[in-house]
């Protein structure tokens, strides 16, 4: 199973970015896709998550509405649509696929990160 995950830059407090993860190797509709990042020393944390049938989302509180996370079956892929960026967004993002939700050890495979740096 290969995970790709890509979309990060440098953006502006108060801009978007989109991030993607693009899955591979097992069959992509039956699993959580799940999106977690980690800061400069802190721990890793979650951002957000979709059910296999991206029928249901979940999503880390420190989000409250900014980002927005959907799933296309027909392209093995998974997106975050990151909204009203502040600088404590800044981390490395990663992708996992798994059968968890909000907790890393139910992700068996994980993605390499893409960086996300947001300016003051």
């Amino acid at each position: 199973v290969q995970l790709q995950a890509s979309g990060g830059g440098l953006v502006q407090a108060g801009g978007s970015l989109r991030l993607s993860c693009a899955a591979s190797g097992r069959t992509f509709s039956s699993y959580t896709t799940g999106w977690f990042r980690q800061a400069p020393g802190k721990e890793r944390e979650f951002v957000a998550a979709i059910h296999s049938t991206g029928g249901v989302t979940y999503y880390g509180d420190f989000v409250k509405g900014r980002f927005i996370i959907s799933r296309d079956n027909t392209k093995n892929t998974v997106y975050l649509q990151m909204n009203s960026l502040k600088p404590e967004d800044t981390a490395v993002y990663y992708c996992a696929q798994g059968v968890g939700v909000r907790e890393r050890k139910k992700y068996d495979y994980w993605g390499q990160g893409t960086l996300v740096t947001v300016s003051s």
